[in-house]
């Protein structure tokens, strides 16, 4: 999936939740809405646009200050798990 679009996505879900008055109730919200309903690959991406441009920003797309500080306080748990050994 491209990049741009992903960012799109993940500052659509930010605007959502950051309308929310308690800002750590909010980044959790985003990083808990990425978590659950981002498949493994949609999130890879991300956080690999996020190594590339730790600051959110590339080009014509910026990711928003909610979803940076989400998904970059929450990298650990957004890292999709490698498939394990059968």
């Amino acid at each position: 999936m491209e990049s741009a679009n992903l960012i799109r996505m993940a500052n659509r879900i930010g605007d959502f939740f950051d309308a929310m008055p308690d800002r750590p109730e909010a980044i959790e919200g985003v990083a808990n809405h990425i978590q659950k309903f981002w498949e493994p690959r949609m999130r890879t991406e991300l956080l690999a646009f996020l190594q590339r441009h730790p600051d959110g920003v590339a080009d014509d797309i910026t990711l928003s200050p909610i979803v940076l500080e989400a998904v970059t306080t929450n990298r650990e748990r957004l890292t999709p798990r490698s498939a394990e050994p059968r």
